[in-house]
């Protein structure tokens, strides 16, 4: 199979699909590799290693999507390359559909195949292809929050671990997931005050087991996260329903009860976000205010440490990737039900029902199209 390597073209997104390494372990599975130029440049990897893994450079991505049966990227295609997707071309990506109908439309005009990392899901539940930079992005997402907490920023003025005389900052983590538990690990190692809220009592059980005394896992309810923003200096909103768009959790009222100069970081922005006054920001412009809360919502978080971020999720794609160029999509997909829930869509037909269901548009079993 040709496997094309994109360069990302969203602002201040410096990661890139695949490593070398990972060119390497493909050629060595007998595929042809496309790298467009300089596409490795903002994670540390220039054009000569891809080279000495065995990759083409090719200029352009228009020449890159029109050499390869897959094309690969980190973002979902931008508005500039929808043209360039052929009919049958696998795109596999991060998609995040169902809060986006412009891309969901015009990508089902294509013609082509939606294969979506943050999908792909085994049987127990886990996001292996999500969870690498969901535990980037919750790390960051703590700090981030203390930095923004500082008073240059708008925020409080607080340091989260407080010093001996001083109290710590109080930390509220909104979802006991992959996000959530690596942002309260972080949280917890600047010895800030740490609530985290899920709604699955065994998940709370296992954290309450595994995290440190100054972390506290509560049953999530209305009432209770109401009750606990009031106090808090940082919010982390963590929250997932795999492939569906986010639920509203943080209303606008309840910024008002809030501490001024509060920080909220909204990770779940990709999906739309958890908090009602969210709009996606970026690295150059990451935070805003209302009603004097700093909200930071950027919507490429783990594009800020590329060099981790690209590392971390070649290590979880290429797997599932070599798999797709092995075998084609179709049948790699049969035989590998953890990919097969990856399927967003094929042509004109939504094979995946959150997102469907996000607009409204007609679902069409996976099944249907792999037979």
């Amino acid at each position: 199979m040709k496997v094309g390597i994109l360069k990302e073209i969203k602002p201040q997104e410096n990661r890139v699909c695949m490593t070398p390494s990972g060119v390497e372990t493909m050629k060595q599975n007998g595929h042809v590799v496309y790298v467009e130029k300089n596409a490795g440049n903002g994670s540390g990897f220039d054009n000569d290693l891809y080279l000495a893994a065995g990759a083409e450079i090719l200029d352009t991505a228009a020449d890159v999507f029109g050499s390869s049966d897959m094309v690969m990227h980190v973002k979902e295609p931008q508005p500039s390359e929808y043209k360039m997707i052929k009919k049958d071309q696998i795109v596999f990506t991060y998609l995040h559909l169902a809060a986006a109908k412009e891309l969901t439309e015009a990508l089902m005009k294509t013609g082509s195949v939606g294969i979506a990392y943050e999908t792909v899901e085994t049987d127990t539940g886990f996001l292996p292809l999500l969870a690498p930079m969901s535990e980037v992005a919750g790390r960051l997402a703590t700090q981030e929050g203390a930095k923004y907490l500082e008073r240059t920023f708008g925020g409080r003025g607080l340091l989260l671990g407080g010093v001996p005389g001083t109290p710590p900052g109080k930390v509220v983590v909104i979802g006991g997931g992959v996000v959530g538990y690596h942002a309260a690990v972080i949280a917890c190692g600047m010895d800030a005050d740490v609530t985290i809220l899920d709604m699955d009592i065994n998940r709370l059980r296992y954290l309450s087991e595994i995290m440190p005394k100054n972390c506290k896992p509560l049953m999530s309810s209305p009432t209770l996260l109401r009750e606990l923003v009031k106090d808090a200096d940082l919010v982390v909103g963590a929250v997932l329903i795999a492939g569906a768009k986010a639920p509203k959790l943080i209303t606008k009222e309840m910024l008002t009860t809030m501490k001024k100069g509060a920080v909220i970081v909204d990770v779940a922005i990709d999906q739309g976000g958890c908090f009602e006054t969210s709009k996606p920001t970026t690295h150059g412009d990451p935070i805003f205010e209302v009603d004097g809360i700093v909200h930071y919502c950027v919507a490429n978080m783990p594009g800020a440490v590329p060099l981790t971020s690209t590392m971390a999720l070649t290590n979880a794609t290429l797997p599932y990737a070599v798999e797709i160029a092995n075998k084609g999509w179709k049948e790699a997909c049969k035989s590998n039900l953890e990919l097969q829930k990856g399927i967003n869509y094929y042509g004109n037909k939504l094979t995946y029902k959150p997102v469907a269901d996000a607009f409204g548009f007609d679902y069409t079993p996976v099944i249907n199209v792999l037979e």
